[in-house]
């Protein structure tokens, strides 16, 4: 697809959601209080969304 410019392919697409749904993992276990299982999704979520940047 080229959307503005830039080329996105479906996989760029798909790790953006990725990041999303790792988002709301973090959100959900700040809620619970799992402040260090909240640590590592965010991490991951941070992985998902660069590695989404980076291919476009």
């Amino acid at each position: 697809m080229n959307i503005g410019g830039l080329d996105i392919s479906y996989g760029d697409v798909l790790l953006f959601a990725l990041g999303v749904f790792l988002l709301m993992g973090v959100i959900s276990f700040i809620r619970q209080g799992l402040k260090m299982a909240a640590v590592v999704v965010f991490v991951l979520m941070a992985l998902a969304f660069t590695a989404g940047a980076l291919r476009l």
